[in-house]
This record gives C-alpha cells, structure tokens and sequence, in this order.
C-alpha cells in the first residue's frame, strides 16, 4: 500500500507484522507529508528494496519468520548506508545494543510516539553526508 502526500520526496519503507500498527503509522506519516509504502515481513522489504529507490526503512524487531535483525543484517549487506529504524514493543538493551551495532540509526519503543518519529526524520533527512536512497 503506498500513500503519495509527499515531504520533499523522501520515501519511506515501514516494515511491521501487525497490520493495525502497519496501517497505523502509515497514515501518521503520510499525514506528515512523506510517501509511504509498507509491507509485512523482511523477505518483501528485501524484495521490495530490489525494485524501489526508498531513503528510510521503520522496521519493526520482532516478527515472524524474519525479524527485524536478521532484516536489519541483510538490509545493509544487500544496500549498504541505508537509513533504518528499528521500532519495539519489547526493547530490551541486547538488541538495542545489537541493532545500533549493526547499523540502526535509531532504535524506538511502541507505542511510537509521531512527534518523537518525526523529529527523528527531520534530522535524519537534515545530513547532507549521510546516504539516504538506496539505488539499484
């Protein structure tokens, strides 16, 4: 599903199992002017990744089949320098501590809070050094 409002063009991929928080968020987003697409598990974020330029991924930790490490893990071994997000409803300080060492750039507990994520977003976006699409 994707929401085409869109904040200077930045699209943002929103990885989450739970269609309600899915849908959820991606209106809060969109609302906030950025291009939304989500989907419900790692292995089509990976999919989509193949196919779709995106400057940010939201990625839920734990879900079924691939969670939101393993994804993280390929994620950045498949497109290097992406932005990511890690958002939990069971954020514990391992995998705080793993996310940030493998690479995410911010790690958010549930329920998420639209200003906190925003303001995150604004300054993520503000790095003019930072990689911010993944290009095919």
């Amino acid at each position: 599903m994707e929401f085409c409002l869109t904040k200077n063009g930045k699209r943002i991929l929103l990885v989450d199992d739970e269609e309600n928080a899915r849908l959820a968020l991606s209106r809060l987003l969109s609302r906030e002017g950025y291009i939304v697409t989500t989907v419900s598990n790692g292995f089509e974020a990976l999919n989509y990744l193949r196919e779709h330029d995106i400057h940010l991924i939201v990625t839920d930790i734990n879900m079924p089949e691939m969670d939101g490490i393993t994804f993280l893990r390929e994620a950045n071994r498949s497109f290097p320098g992406i932005n990511v997000i890690m958002i939990t409803a069971y954020g514990g300080v391992e995998s705080y501590i793993e996310a940030i060492n493998l690479g995410a750039v911010e790690y958010i507990n549930k329920p998420v809070r639209i200003e906190e994520l925003t303001s995150i977003l604004d300054r993520i976006f503000s790095l003019p050094d930072q990689r911010q699409e993944v290009h095919q």
